[in-house]
Parts: C-alpha cells; sequence; structure tokens
C-alpha cells in the first residue's frame, strides 16, 4: 500500500481526523488529554494514534513519565500533492469533454441552419 493510501486509510476515521486536529492546535498532547475532548477511552485514543503515528501523522515521544504527541507534516504534504496532481488531470479531462461539447453544438448550429436554408430554397 502506497504511503497515499495509508494516510487516506488512516484519515478516513473520523475520530482520527478529530485527534489530528486537535493535535495540530494544540501543538503537542497526551492521550489523556486527548481523550478529554472525546466520547472514548484513552485506550481508543491509545489505538488511533498508533494508527496514525503508523503512517506517519503524528510522532509520539517521550517527556518524562508522559507519552506526548506532535503532528507531523510530511505525509500530508505527500498527499496533497497527490491530491492536486488528480485534480489537474480531472480539469484537463474536463475541458477536453467541453472543446468536444462545445464543437458539437457549433456542428449541430451549422447543421440546423443550412438545413432551414435549403428548406426555404426548395420552397421558392
Amino acid at each position: 500500500m502506497s504511503n497515499v493510501t495509508e494516510v487516506l486509510t488512516a484519515l478516513a476515521d473520523p475520530t482520527r481526523r478529530h485527534l489530528l486536529e486537535r493535535l495540530s492546535i494544540r501543538g503537542e498532547a497526551t492521550a489523556t488529554a486527548l481523550a478529554g475532548d472525546l466520547p472514548i477511552s484513552r485506550q481508543a485514543v491509545v489505538q488511533h494514534l498508533a494508527v496514525l503515528d503508523r503512517v506517519g501523522l503524528v510522532r509520539g515521544r517521550r517527556r518524562g513519565r508522559e507519552h506526548r504527541f506532535i503532528v507531523r507534516t510530511e505525509p500530508l504534504a505527500e498527499t496533497v500533492k497527490w491530491m492536486e496532481k488528480l485534480s489537474q488531470q480531472w480539469d484537463y479531462r474536463l475541458s477536453v469533454i467541453k472543446q468536444i461539447a462545445e464543437a458539437s453544438e457549433v456542428h449541430e448550429h451549422a447543421t440546423n441552419s443550412s438545413s432551414g436554408q435549403e428548406s426555404r430554397e426548395s420552397h421558392e
């Protein structure tokens, strides 16, 4: 699984997104502090943080007796880069479809105009 896939899979869970948001606001926090913001146990928070750590979105470090977590932005930057590339590809495809549709409209209009012209000439 690519790192982008792993990041998107980890971010698919709303609890993990909430934890990342809280960490980005706080700068760093313990699992206990983060659990205080959520209706889940500290152990559940630790499990979610472990998933985020595995894909590189957070890093845990010991400070004395505490295990504090911080956000790591590198995997997000890689994912954003992938999404921007995907967006550019879709923009290109949509512009091609638009050009085809516009060319078809012009052709249809020209065909209808010439058919109307021929029809008037045959009645004269």
